[in-house]
């Protein structure tokens, strides 16, 4: 399974939940890749810490290679990267990405990451984590996806963002990816005793939008997890919201085994 975990707007919590779900899934022993296409690269450093200065090949050595006019291409594997922890690694994001981003998308190499993660076959799950835009590297994610996770940090801003997105999204499925299913709308940084979150978490399901549970708690124990480079699950696997990501892997696990049974 292919994830893409997608907001056009930031600081909605995409690579925590990115490297987080993907901690779970490594810990219980599922060989798994985060891509991470952020210029940013905040999934990279939070998975590999320090040692992201070490990289010699990152994602914008592929897109580089995928833009050079070779006779002999490396093969995408050899761009991944293990991470500390066991059954995860990564192909890791780089500030350079933004230079290759107008060439790119003029030579429309959209779908150039889905053939890579299709050549690469040593992995259970993927989970790709994307910029705050929808420009070249979102599209390629969500060409390159099965599934959509929808970020949603109980805002109203975030709430008429939402909107937008789902019409990206659909663009993309009519366009591009016809298979691409919104898996479901991550409720993050969740505040049950706060009027605004309740509300808006009620009137998302009262129209029928597909929340995922657990919400995931507002927790400073994130910014220790930021911050000592070690997901929830292997910072504190006994905390709330270690326990949150756990659960919230399992519902997409169960959800994964209904569709399979439908299909």
């Amino acid at each position: 399974m292919r994830r893409v975990v997608f907001n056009q707007k930031g600081g909605v919590g995409k690579s925590t939940i990115t490297c987080n779900l993907a901690a779970v899934s490594a810990a219980r022993g599922r060989r798994t890749l985060v891509v991470d296409l952020d210029t940013q690269a905040n999934a990279t450093r939070y998975l590999l810490g320090d040692k992201i200065n070490e990289l010699d090949r990152t994602l914008a050595d592929f897109f580089d290679d995928v833009l050079g006019f070779r006779l002999f291409r490396s093969r995408p594997d050899t761009y991944v990267r293990p991470t500390p922890f066991r059954d995860l690694d990564v192909l890791a994001g780089h500030h350079r990405l933004e230079d290759l981003h107008n060439k790119l998308e003029s030579r429309y190499k959209m779908y150039k990451l889905r053939e890579a993660l299709e050549e690469i076959q040593d992995y259970d799950e993927v989970f790709i984590d994307t910029p705050p835009a929808m420009n070249f590297y979102t599209r390629s994610a969500l060409i390159a996806a099965n599934a959509c996770l929808i970020p949603f940090d109980c805002d109203d801003f975030s709430r008429q963002a939402l909107y937008v997105l789902l019409e990206n999204v659909q663009e993309i499925r009519a366009d591009h990816n016809p298979d691409l299913l919104v898996e479901g709308i991550v409720v993050n940084q969740f505040q049950p005793r706060a009027k605004l979150p309740q509300r808006l978490v009620d009137e998302l399901r009262a129209e029928g939008l597909p929340l995922l549970d657990p919400f995931l708690s507002s927790s400073i124990k994130i910014r220790e997890s930021h911050d000592e480079a070690q997901p929830m699950i292997y910072l504190d696997p006994r905390h709330k919201l270690s326990q949150e990501f756990e659960a919230l892997y399992e519902t997409l696990e169960r959800k994964d085994a209904l569709l399979s049974v439908s299909w």
